[in-house]
């Protein structure tokens, strides 16, 4: 397979001069965004809104950006991402809009519609096969991002308590499914009922296809046969009241596979262009309520049109970078009984894992892992 092109931009400006936002635009331009046809085509814009309270994701102008030249393009933007699985204030389209919102992103501030990929209860989602897949042989991803003519990633590149760091791969993969999607990535495990929560309402009875949720009419409460269940998170996003819930019991080999699987399905056989925003680089997800000093400095943006590449040229540009004191990743190299594993993903969170993603992905197709990389002044 022949290298891959990633373009590559810093954060540096000139008094008086362009700002980020323009610097950005010239960027995916030269990227050759303009070469896919988008006059008149319904365009996703993938990203990830930030949970309430955390401050480290990508800011709305970025998006803004990005929704502009589209447009300027001809084709019809709009920002979505598809409900957690987890409580939150994102677990739902309508809080998850008033997050976004909070978070400052409205149609008003980027200049496009935003839309909930997979509708009001995260139950809005289609099954797309995963061609090469070992561990996923359909996805379940939001019904809105399937049905766009043209797939753009808009990643903020960060540390990760799981996969080691979220790139490009894990905001499609992870960030496109819906929330019995990001399920059957996280677990293989069965649905567990907190009694003290359900309301009794019924509601996840209709949702379940495998005659494994039973209701107790003298405790007024709904029950998992486990002998029957098979984990395919539907219940999830029928239950209001947070009573419903999967374990985190998988393998981070096994949720990075199946993420690289999940993004193969969202991505295969449709126009699609990628970028990647090395800022703020937090050690954990963008879903905590909360982010930490940067483990990192700022680097730059980075485009493709292959996922796979870019998020390798990010990695790579991030293992030259130095840690930041004060930083998580600082303080543990500074810890005299630390093992220096010489990866700052890794250093930072050494429980977590990354490697497996990226050669699976390069395994089933998704990309390639060679790239040149052309530096945008």
């Amino acid at each position: 397979m022949h290298k891959a092109h990633v373009y590559f931009t810093n954060f540096r400006t000139k008094a008086f001069g362009d700002g980020l936002p323009t610097k950005l635009k010239k960027m995916i331009l030269k990227a050759g965004i303009g070469n896919i046809e988008l006059q008149g085509r319904f365009v996703a814009i993938k990203l990830h809104f930030g949970e309430l309270g955390n401050i480290s994701y990508l800011r709305p102008n970025y998006a803004r950006a990005v929704a502009d030249v589209i447009k300027d393009l001809g084709g019809k933007p709009f920002l979505t991402d598809c409900n957690t699985m987890y409580p939150g204030k994102r677990k739902n389209a309508l809080e998850h809009l008033e997050c976004a919102w909070e978070n400052g992103f409205t149609p008003l501030t980027v200049g496009c519609p935003i839309l909930i990929g997979d509708g009001l209860k995260g139950t809005d989602d289609i099954a797309v096969p995963v061609t090469g897949g070992e561990y996923v042989q359909e996805a379940k991803i939001g019904r809105a991002i399937m049905d766009a003519d043209v797939f753009v990633s808009l990643t903020h590149f960060k540390g990760h308590e799981m996969t080691g760091f979220g790139g490009a791969i894990k905001n499609i993969g992870m960030g496109c499914g819906s929330r019995a999607g990001k399920t059957e990535q996280h677990s293989s495990g069965l649905a567990n009922i907190d009694e003290d929560l359900c309301t009794g309402c019924k509601a996840c009875l209709k949702e379940c296809a495998n005659d494994a949720l039973h209701f107790n009419p003298e405790t007024k409460k709904t029950t998992v046969d486990h002998d029957n269940c098979v984990g395919c998170g539907r219940c999830l996003g029928a239950c209001n009241f947070d009573a419903i819930s999967f374990e985190n019991d998988d393998a981070y080999e096994l949720l990075n596979r199946r993420m690289a699987e999940y993004t193969k399905a969202v991505v295969d056989g449709r126009p699609q262009f990628h970028i990647s925003l090395i800022v703020d680089v937090s050690p954990n997800c963008d879903c905590h309520g909360e982010n930490d000093v940067p483990i990192l400095p700022n680097i730059g943006m980075f485009a493709s049109f292959d996922p796979l590449a870019l998020d390798q040229a990010c990695v790579d540009a991030c293992l030259k970078a130095k840690p930041l004191p004060g930083s998580q990743l600082a303080d543990n190299l500074s810890n005299p009984d630390f093992t220096d594993h010489h990866d700052h993903f890794t250093n930072s969170t050494p429980e977590s894992e990354w490697r497996s993603c990226l050669e699976h992905a390069q395994k089933i197709g998704l990309g390639t892992r060679e790239y040149e990389l052309i530096v945008v002044k």
